[in-house]
């Protein structure tokens, strides 16, 4: 009942090892292995940091997400997110005939919007918007991200495997250029054991967005978990 669930918080994450990491926006990637870190803490309101590491250490990008689930149906649901984030690169300066490395950051806001609704108990379609503004100059200032995307989950493949497919079309606005993409990743999870693999690829439609690749792909392992935790 309702009483039952009163004071409890989750706490939830996967850790993602992958050999090429690809973005939160899938059409950009590091070109290189990655560490990702995505956490969940709470519950309508939920507290969701993705920390995203090259393999050898050095930061990637890292976004503290806020979500409230303003509609928290178990059929259909409408879920509100804002964040700040952090976007590294490593640049090569010289100064005073000394040539070095630096990690410089780029800040940036957004926000989000995700309506989704379930069909069956392992169909679900949504739509996903998101805006991002970057606070630096010299660089592209408004983001737009438009997603219609479904997920097919329980695709029993052997007695204890089953799969997850995740298929999405999307449009991005970065600047004056925009493009339309296709991507999809395919999940294959073990009954009862925390690892799966999963892959993820994207392919261009028709696009002129600078940096975005024709078609590029990545494989993943990851661990998940999670616990719940009552108030005392």
């Amino acid at each position: 009942n309702a009483d039952s669930t009163k004071g409890i918080t989750n706490f939830s994450g996967n850790i993602s090892v992958t050999n090429n990491g690809i973005s939160f926006i899938p059409s950009f990637s590091l070109e290189k292995p990655a560490l990702i870190f995505d956490l969940s803490a709470g519950r309508r309101l939920a507290f969701e940091p993705q920390l995203r590491f090259a393999l050898e250490g050095k930061p990637w990008s890292f976004i503290f997400w806020w979500r409230y689930r303003i509609v928290p149906d178990k059929r259909f649901r409408i879920t509100i997110g804002a964040h700040p984030a952090l976007s590294f690169k490593t640049l090569t300066i010289t100064t005073n005939n000394v040539t070095k490395e630096a990690i410089v950051s780029s800040r940036y806001l957004a926000g989000e919007v995700a309506p989704n609704y379930r069909i069956t108990d392992n169909i679900n379609i949504g739509v996903y918007y998101l805006y991002a503004y970057c606070l630096e100059t010299a660089v592209i200032k408004h983001t737009h991200f438009l997603t219609l995307n479904s997920n097919i989950s329980g695709i029993r493949l052997m007695r204890f495997v089953s799969m997850r497919i995740a298929p999405q079309v999307y449009y991005l606005k970065m600047g004056r250029n925009d493009g339309y993409y296709f991507s999809s990743s395919i999940a294959f999870t073990i009954k009862d054991i925390p690892l799966s693999a999963s892959l993820l690829f994207n392919k261009n439609i028709k696009t002129t967005v600078p940096g975005s690749k024709d078609f590029i792909w990545n494989a993943s392992l990851v661990y998940s978990f999670r616990n719940s935790y009552r108030r005392l």
